[in-house]
């Protein structure tokens, strides 16, 4: 059972997901949009045509120039975001310690943002996946709809093969074509090329997009000092028996050459990037993002 409990994201209740990018929507909420109306905050003066409402006209600019402008205003829209949430078979490791696997703690970093998100109003879908979409929750406002999504999550088993890149460009191109924000949460265990390739779609359909790269400390650390057989979790059949002692220099170089590329690449592509940590507690992880990026 995923235990998610609301009170522990209580202190940064204040915080919201501040879109830095203009998004698209229709109803009132905390978030720019490119619809123009008479509501929230001034844009820009166009000349009065019949038809325009008086009480519209701004009366300071008719003195100083003897014609009649009439004011518009930027509508402020809630977000519409999408979870995509990474259930390949890499996502069931745990590692050593007592922390939970990587999908668990996806899970409840979900289940977080979703909450947060449906608080201030604004509408909220899921997409789990390995290398099809195990399931789709469309975007909704509704207070129950969090129920709907945390069901969902639960019931997801992770398993399969990673194929994250084909299935976020057909994605891209068939279903998040409305842009609005993507929060993948994913290990990112795929080729880095392919990744950005997919990325990149995303972000040419004007999406602002999150990278929660979600890893085990063992992954980070590779603490194995010994002949240790090692066994993939896509493919339990295949597994190798290794001298880690030997292998760590190697592994952590490529290790962290994948981060810091996957890390510079959604930079380079204005992305935001967090590395979340399994042992790390998720509300003092999500916390300290949503402070860095509210301000």
């Amino acid at each position: 059972m995923l235990r998610f409990d609301p009170t522990e994201l209580r202190k940064y209740g204040g915080l919201t997901l501040l879109a830095r990018d203009t998004v698209e929507g229709f109803l009132t909420g905390v978030h720019k949009s490119p619809f123009k109306g008479f509501s929230v905050e001034f844009a820009e003066h166009r000349q009065y045509a019949p038809g325009d409402e008086i009480r519209h006209i701004d009366w300071r600019a008719y003195g100083k120039t003897d014609k009649y402008f009439i004011k518009e205003y930027e509508e402020e829209t809630n977000l519409k975001a999408y979870l995509l949430v990474d259930a390949s078979g890499s996502m069931t490791y745990k590692g050593k310690g007592k922390q939970p696997s990587k999908f668990a703690y996806a899970q409840h970093v979900a289940a977080s943002i979703a909450f947060l998100m449906l608080h201030q109003l604004d509408a909220v879908g899921l997409i789990t996946h390995d290398t099809k979409v195990r399931s789709l929750i469309p975007p909704k406002t509704s207070p129950k709809h969090l129920l709907n999504i945390l069901r969902t999550l639960e019931a997801t088993k992770p398993g399969g093969e990673t194929n994250l890149a084909p299935l976020w460009n057909e994605l891209a191109g068939h279903y998040l074509k409305r842009r609005g924000l993507i929060i993948i949460l994913s290990d990112f265990f795929d080729d880095i090329d392919a990744i950005t390739k997919a990325l990149r779609h995303l972000r040419h359909r004007r999406h602002e997009v999150i990278l929660f790269h979600v890893l085990a400390p063992d992954e980070i650390e590779f603490p194995f000092s010994r002949m240790t057989k090692f066994r993939n979790l896509e493919s339990l059949d295949e597994r190798m028996l290794v001298d880690a002692r030997r292998l760590r220099a190697e592994y952590l170089h490529n290790f962290q050459t994948f981060c810091e590329q996957l890390r510079r690449r959604a930079g380079n592509m204005h992305m935001d990037y967090h590395l979340l940590r399994t042992d790390q507690p998720v509300d003092r992880a999500l916390g300290v993002y949503l402070s860095r990026r509210r301000r």
